[in-house]
């Protein structure tokens, strides 16, 4: 592995743990702004170094790597320059979640291309195995998404409520 490749490597696991932080204050409305910030860079320097590692062609990594950059650029513009104000804030979670996912989907990918025995499972990666547990994680995906907005549809609504005197 390459000085390059390690680095990319480090860079991107540091992004999906603090991923999954800043997802899990999505559900519990605990937010973390250190962590958010964290889960941010890591991921738009994982983004970006990817394009730096060496292909000879344009590839699906390099398609996944331009769509996590843009769903990145919706999340910062939400969260830094809006200040999740209104529906800034369902931006911001949205397109961080859908970070997330790209984050997690090229793990398994690369887990199903680099370990022996997920690559003897699957060895094109279209296999039930492969395809089954994308699907699994695409799913889990959408369903913390679903919960993540509606707890924050919640909290704007009890926001609302508190501000009426009766």
């Amino acid at each position: 592995m390459s000085p390059l490749v390690f680095v990319h490597v480090i860079i991107s696991l540091f992004g999906i743990v603090s991923g999954f932080v800043v997802v899990s204050g999505f559900l519990t409305g605990k937010r973390s702004n250190g962590w958010t910030a964290f889960f941010l860079t890591t991921t738009i320097a994982t983004s970006l170094s990817g394009f730096l590692l060496p292909a000879d062609r344009f590839m699906p990594s390099h398609a996944v790597g331009i769509l996590s950059l843009i769903t990145l650029s919706l999340a910062v513009f939400g969260r830094y320059l809006e200040k999740v104000r209104g529906r800034w804030n369902d931006t911001f979670v949205v397109n961080s979640l859908i970070s997330q996912y790209f984050n997690v989907f090229v793990l398994v990918t690369q887990l199903f291309q680099k370990v022996p025995s997920l690559r003897e499972l699957a060895p094109t990666q279209s296999e039930l195995p492969f395809v089954a547990t994308h699907l699994f994680v695409l799913s889990a995906f959408i369903v913390v998404g679903i919960k993540s907005v509606q707890r924050l549809r919640v909290a704007r609504l009890q926001a609302v409520l508190g501000m009426i005197t009766f």
